[in-house]
């Protein structure tokens, strides 16, 4: 077997991708990645230790956190990063282990493998990458709970690191992120303690989500009803990927008065909504569609292309947009030049991309019109008269949740056709790159209300999960389900995970997860889900459309 990894609603087979990802990365990178994780759980496990002694240093937070994020799906992609990163993850834990050792508290017959294994070299670390791991676990309900807690810890830490790009850090978030990590090499813990640390991720997810929106909030304002332009202008443009909105704070006031305009691209489209962007006269519009429709739009593009995260799908060889393709943060593929982190607080440079840019042709158009979002909690709560006043006349009889991922299987087409076929008495409520299944379809509005709200990022799903809670208070409710609100979601990553992870802890039920249900969960562990929280899949628009409705 080459690989093994089954972290994303693709896994081959519905099972897992052995020989190379459906996502692109091949088994050594997986392998490695794998080893990255592995390495990690002995630094969470002395550094619990540490804290227990009063030890502080925050450097195994940033390292867990950003590794954490790394190997989220579509992120990294170049091998001799985590070749790097495994020599750093020892140099870490090695250093922390001393530290324990020199205060007298390590029992050496207690250490987890994960604390004492060690080697130099890469062919060492692909040696020991075969044996450590998803798979290592026999137990296949362990193995799933194990799985279902590292890929929501991936997602919370895509969240943490983009609020500590602004600046704001949770302590507490970082020591149950060391907790969880050291949970799952102990072998003593049952089925029902991992399902209750399962629980209490969920939790952390929803503090993480809170922290990632006071940080953009409090930085950019709040997100506000905005006209999204999808058309181009004449100057020559760069396309900024992924979610991290620093670095597109960075990228505008480097290009203002540049003559070079900056499009966003998928997930990057919210951006738009913040009223601190739109003091940038060439913030120019939103190009294209969601993230795995960039192989012929980037061509389109003409100009460089920027992924600040995850996100990246591997050109062909003969793609004639290779040589324009940017990285950086916690993305990277071989042979796209990296820009560098920012340091002591300072701008990152993207100069290089920037004299790239002047060389190009302005982008070709490839459609018109506008998208219009920025139903964020705030923007919505203004709107609270409006919205329950349709409620209670009948004019809106239910709100539909279709956040979450987009993705290139055909039958994600469901989610199109669904959301036609929903009255015209009801809402669609949307956040991440699941949108653009709908958001350009002409389904209206009801009393001046659009009929999709669309509050932002993946990582803003923090403010639908805030607005039922505010409905749910309006209405004088004593549990969130008896609001008129269905949940109809689609996943493909980590970060959905922890979304819905939080969604489960906030003891929000019957929650249909499509297109299809992770392969991670073992068959008991479905099962669990599906009895405790109510959990199931999708059928048929038809199916799914009555049963929801009644």
């Amino acid at each position: 077997m080459g690989m093994f990894c089954n972290q994303c609603q693709e896994a081959a087979k519905g099972y897992g991708c052995e020989i190379k990802g459906v996502c692109g990365k091949t088994g050594d990178v997986a392998n490695l990645q794998d080893l990255l994780i592995y390495v990690m759980k002995g630094i969470s496990y002395y550094t619990l230790r540490l804290r227990e002694k009063g030890y502080g240093d925050g450097e195994p937070d940033v390292f867990v956190m950003k590794g954490l994020f790394a190997t989220i799906t579509n992120a990294n992609f170049d091998k001799v990063v985590f070749v790097e990163r495994v020599k750093a993850a020892l140099a870490l834990r090695n250093k922390l282990q001393a530290k324990l050792q020199g205060m007298g508290a390590i029992n050496q017959q207690d250490l987890p493998e994960c604390a004492v294994w060690f080697a130099d070299n890469a062919g060492e670390f692909e040696a020991k990458a075969t044996s450590i791991g998803v798979l290592s676990t026999q137990n296949e309900d362990i193995r799933s709970l194990r799985g279902l807690i590292i890929y929501g810890l991936k997602g919370m830490a895509a969240y943490a690191e983009h609020a500590y790009n602004l600046g704001l850090e949770d302590a507490d978030i970082y020591t149950f992120m060391h907790k969880a990590m050291a949970a799952t090499v102990n072998d003593k813990l049952t089925t029902d303690d991992l399902l209750k640390l399962v629980v209490e991720t969920g939790s952390f997810g929803v503090k993480v989500m809170a922290l990632l929106d006071k940080a953009n909030t409090g930085r950019y304002g709040n997100p506000e009803i905005t006209r999204v332009n999808i058309g181009v202008r004449k100057n020559p443009g760069i396309l900024i990927s992924g979610h991290d909105l620093r670095d597109l704070e960075d990228l505008l006031e480097q290009t203002r008065d540049s003559g070079v305009d900056v499009y966003t691209h998928s997930e990057m489209l919210p951006a738009h909504y913040y009223p601190f962007f739109k003091k940038y006269s060439n913030f120019a519009g939103n190009y294209g569609n969601a993230w795995w429709k960039q192989r012929e739009e980037f061509e389109a593009f003409n100009g460089p292309i920027l992924f600040t995260t995850n996100c990246i799908v591997p050109p062909l060889p003969n793609a004639p947009y290779k040589d324009k393709v940017y990285t950086t943060g916690e993305s990277g593929f071989e042979g796209f030049p990296h820009i560098a982190d920012r340091k002591s607080g300072n701008a990152k440079d993207f100069s290089a991309v920037i004299a790239h840019a002047k060389k190009c042709a302005a982008p070709r158009e490839i459609e018109q019109g506008y998208i219009t979002g920025g139903f964020a909690h705030a923007q919505v709560f203004a709107l609270a008269d409006k919205v329950v006043e349709a409620v209670k006349t009948g004019a809106i009889k239910k709100f539909f949740v279709m956040a979450g991922c987009d993705g290139r299987m055909k039958s994600r087409e469901y989610y199109t056709d669904f959301a036609a076929a929903l009255p015209k008495d009801t809402v669609i409520l949307t956040a991440g790159c699941a949108k653009y299944r709908y958001n350009k379809l002409p389904l209206g509005d009801i009393n001046g209300i659009p009929r999709v709200l669309d509050a932002g990022q993946c990582n803003d799903s923090y403010s639908l999960a805030i607005i039922a809670l505010k409905l749910k208070e309006i209405f004088a409710l004593n549990d969130i389900n008896e609001l008129p609100i269905e949940y109809n979601i689609a996943w493909y990553e980590q970060k959905a995970v922890i979304v819905l992870l939080a969604l489960l802890f906030l003891g929000v039920k019957k929650i249909h997860l499509g297109p299809t249900l992770p392969a991670f969960l073992s068959p008991n562990v479905a099962r669990i889900i599906v009895e405790n929280f109510g959990v199931s899949g999708i059928s048929t628009v038809e199916a799914d459309m009555s049963t929801m409705m009644n």
